[in-house]
């Protein structure tokens, strides 16, 4: 039971190539298994968190992988979205910078501050990825580019700016944090209860 937790992490990270090779070697047919392969990954992206709790091994380096294999993740959706509908993408090129600059930001602040990478699994995050399985959904699935996609790039905005907020208050690095308040309850010297963390 140890190693499901792994095994799913590393499921994920596999899928994360097949869309990149789905997207870019077999384009347009490979919409729907694309889609398939996303709500996959975030399948076993909820599951690995809640069996590591159950079974004990929610370690700091299980936490990191699995912050670290999400990102893959959500690249590989992210080019293969881009090599499906170039167009879309060109035209809404300004907001989806922004939130890559500010992906981009966290990652620097925090090996900055603590010489290591972000690893929070913020509440606001865990939306922001709800919000990008609906906005890819429709762009891959569907080719367009609704008010899930706009949705999406608020959100994303939001929980970067909690992201960053978590950074700079936190006095030392530390894995799942909640949110900036939460960061600012161990700034002040509480603890956080394992209940109101999830995966």
């Amino acid at each position: 039971m140890k190693t499901i937790p792994y095994l799913l992490i590393l499921l994920r990270f596999i899928s994360a190539m097949a869309i990149l090779y789905s997207g870019y070697f077999v384009g347009e047919k490979s919409r729907m298994s694309i889609v398939i392969l996303m709500y996959f990954g975030l399948l076993t992206d909820i599951f690995d968190g809640i069996i590591a709790r159950k079974v004990g091994v929610s370690s700091e380096k299980l936490r990191r992988l699995d912050s670290q294999t999400d990102l893959v993740f959500w690249l590989s959706i992210g080019f293969a979205t881009y090599w499906l509908n170039p167009e879309i993408i060109k035209d809404h090129w300004k907001g989806i910078t922004v939130i890559f600059g500010m992906e981009v930001s966290c990652y620097i602040i925090s090996f900055w501050k603590f010489g290591k990478e972000t690893c929070t699994h913020a509440w606001i995050s865990k939306f922001w990825g709800l919000s990008l399985l609906l906005a890819f959904t429709f762009l891959i699935g569907f080719g367009t580019a609704n008010w899930t996609f706009y949705l999406c790039l608020i959100l994303g905005f939001i929980s970067h700016i909690d992201v960053i907020m978590i950074i700079l208050i936190l006095p030392k690095w530390q894995f799942d944090v909640p949110s900036s308040y939460h960061a600012w309850k161990i700034r002040k010297g509480k603890t956080i209860k394992k209940s109101v963390i999830l995966n």
